[in-house]
């Protein structure tokens, strides 16, 4: 399918995204949930028109799963996107969507927590991700992933994260000398995925969050 690369309008870019593929198994340790086509349209297009961080821009999809941000970052007239998953079959997905929108993006094979020995720093202009909230015996892994965000960015780092875990998250954007903006209060409902859900499924009150450097 391919897409006119334009300044598409929010409901045209949730529509393309609605053709995106998902998780076909998805891994409870990697914390694989699906980010749905109206956050991620409703993110890019803020990203997109108050900031203008995608246009023209290098973007990083960092833990990118299946490519939805990466992917839409793209439509909306990115130069060069770089998805990057630790998941090969995570990403095996992400390559039939880019392949089946006829789209350029990179795809690396690699663990977000220690991208600071791999990557050059500042090698991108913006950052998007939706990190593992760090639940599954993973505590502390959307700090690292943030880490990780601003080694690479040279302008911002939008995330997702829980609501709860704002006090925190702003304590330590303090102590890593960057600035930190909630952008918007969402409202992230999870599908009852995997065995240990009990309900069929659950909302959960998540920020995004735009990272900049002082």
């Amino acid at each position: 399918m391919a897409v006119k690369r334009s300044r598409l309008h929010l409901k045209e870019l949730e529509s393309y995204l609605e053709d995106v593929d998902v998780f076909d198994t998805p891994k409870i340790l990697l914390e694989q949930y699906t980010t749905t086509p109206h956050i991620a349209a409703c993110i890019l297009h803020m990203i997109h028109t108050n900031f203008d961080d995608i246009h023209n821009q290098t973007v990083a999809d960092l833990g990118c799963g299946c490519g939805v941000l990466g992917i839409g970052a793209k439509m909306l007239g990115a130069c060069h996107v770089v998805g990057i998953d630790i998941d090969t079959d995570a990403l095996d997905v992400c390559r039939r969507n880019v392949q089946d929108f006829e789209l350029d993006l990179d795809l690396i094979q690699m663990d977000a927590t220690e991208m600071c020995q791999e990557i050059r720093e500042n090698s991108f202009d913006t950052v998007i991700m939706n990190p593992p909230f760090g639940t599954k015996k993973n505590q502390g892994i959307d700090m690292k992933f943030i880490q990780a965000g601003l080694h690479l960015a040279r302008t911002a780092v939008y995330s997702l994260h829980k609501t709860s875990t704002r006090a925190h998250i702003e304590k330590k954007a303090k102590d890593y000398k960057v600035h930190m903006e909630v952008l918007a209060e969402l409202k992230f409902n999870l599908d009852n995925t995997y065995k240990c859900h009990k309900q069929k499924s659950v909302d959960i009150q998540v920020d995004l969050i735009r990272f900049s450097f002082k």
